[in-house]
């Protein structure tokens, strides 16, 4: 027999944020495969930018001779930053958000653990220990994705680690072997890099980062082969271990060996779990379920959101994403859409990086009659006390309108600065009233954000009314 549900939310992700204080009366059930929680807290966002922070500071000590300082990293206790993440902080809000969703305290939700497949529209089969079967109303798949790992990999037999263990490890390797050359290769390599081990990185693309403003692209291979080991352009043709230690064999026969194998090189769309064709639920080519504007997916009551439907892969797409769905589920006379105008996103590597809106090449191709302005962080008063020397802000503007058109930094606190940026490009202000109608604090890096906008320039006046 099939137990029937109001609203079913299949992952514990940002789809956990679903249940408001509007559905107490609902009867809901809540599917979870993994560790409660989904992603982000237990082995993305959080937890690693809390082992990029250390790694910052450790960085900042073996570089503090620029700043007249002799400074030494006399160890770093491996254990001890497990600690802090892991057991005082990051296990117990997945632990008690499980217990909060299995106890009195929301009495109206059923929390199912395993991997719920349809069995028809609506239908829901779980591989927990009764196979348990339920139906609901209402279906919000928010399922996410996984680490991709290719088949030479995941065929050799060896040994190897995701995002989803390699902050785990028993003990800090003394070297590190990491395949990927997107976000997550450069977080780790950073994070580990700056912690004393030896990091080589894999690249089958030529650069790091590739998908970014091509100045942003040139600049950061720049600084990462400084702080680590690249091999560029390069596949893996097979890995094997050799007395304890891991060893890759490139396409060019050079042999790379390490004590971990670390694999990041994309993710894999969790809907290959849920046959979703025995649901009416239609993919995209690249595992995407297909959803409308409203998050609708093609089976009718049947929704989707974050990872599992769009491209950004980005908790703050998926946190936005799920309180339209909130809205539509509770007021389906009132749709609402999903927003991916302008979606910001932070690098949490070394240096820092945040981008939001066009690239430079995106902007000409778009026919824009472009202006660009690259400010270098030192060359302002607080870039100067830093005695940084690879930072920046590249602004992207169209020169008639004065309308932003993108916004790419690359340096300390990036991804708090870029906010400005957002900011200005969400509200359609024009560049030349945001950079004179206001007061810029002397001398705050935010002075950054200020110069990059003042030296942009633009083929015509500004519009009547704004102040020159």
């Amino acid at each position: 027999m099939a137990e029937h549900y109001d609203l079913i939310i299949v992952g514990t992700g940002s789809g956990n944020s679903l249940p408001s204080p509007e559905f107490d009366d609902h009867k809901i059930a809540i599917v979870e495969a993994g560790t409660f929680g989904g992603t982000c807290i237990n082995v993305g966002c959080i937890p690693t930018k809390m082992f990029v922070y250390a790694a910052d500071v450790a960085r900042e000590i073996w570089d503090a001779r620029r700043l007249s300082l002799d400074a030494e990293l006399t160890g770093v206790d491996w254990k001890d930053i497990q600690r802090r993440v892991f057991r005082e902080r990051i296990d117990p809000i997945s632990n008690e958000g499980e217990e909060y969703r299995r106890g009195p305290e929301t009495p109206n939700i059923t929390l199912y653990s395993g991997t719920a497949s349809f069995a028809g529209p609506r239908r829901l089969v779980i591989d927990d220990a009764n196979r348990s079967v339920i139906t609901g109303d209402a279906i919000v798949l928010a399922t996410g994705g996984r680490p991709f790992v290719p088949p030479v990999i995941a065929e050799s037999g060896v040994r190897y680690r995701t995002n989803e263990d390699i902050m785990r490890l028993e003990e800090l390797p003394e070297s590190l072997t990491i395949l990927g050359g997107g976000i997550i290769a450069v977080e780790f390599a950073h994070v580990f890099s700056a912690l004393g081990t030896k990091v080589t990185v894999i690249n089958r693309s030529p650069k790091l980062l590739k998908k970014l403003d091509e100045t942003v692209v040139e600049r950061f291979n720049e600084v990462a082969a400084t702080q680590w080991e690249n091999k560029l352009g390069r596949t893996v043709e097979a890995v094997r271990e050799d007395n304890g230690r891991v060893v890759v064999t490139l396409d060019d026969g050079q042999e790379v060996s390490s004590a971990e194998l670390l694999v990041a090189m994309g993710r894999t769309n969790n809907s290959d779990r849920l046959d979703c064709a025995a649901g009416g639920v239609e993919l995209e080519d690249d595992g995407r379920i297909t959803v409308d504007r409203y998050g609708r997916t093609t089976a009718e009551g049947v929704w989707a959101l974050g990872d599992a439907a769009n491209e950004f892969e980005l908790k703050h797409v998926a946190n936005a994403e799920a309180r339209v769905v909130q809205h539509n589920l509770l007021r389906p006379d009132d749709l609402r859409e999903y927003n991916h105008e302008l979606v910001p996103s932070g690098i949490f590597t070394h240096p820092q990086i945040a981008t939001v809106g066009m690239t430079e090449a995106q902007a000409r191709d778009a026919g824009h009659e472009v202006t660009v302005k690259v400010q270098e962080y030192r060359n302002v008063a607080y870039g100067w006390a830093m005695e940084d020397t690879n930072g920046f802000c590249k602004l992207i503007a169209d020169a008639r309108s004065g309308k932003l058109l993108g916004a790419h930094i690359m340096g300390p606190q990036a991804s708090t600065l870029i906010q400005q940026l957002i900011t200005v490009m969400a509200f359609d202000l024009d560049c030349r009233e945001v950079a004179k109608n206001q007061y810029w604090p002397h001398p705050a890096l935010s002075e950054l954000v200020e110069n990059a906008l003042l030296g942009l320039q633009f083929t015509t006046s500004p519009p009547e009314g704004l102040k020159p």
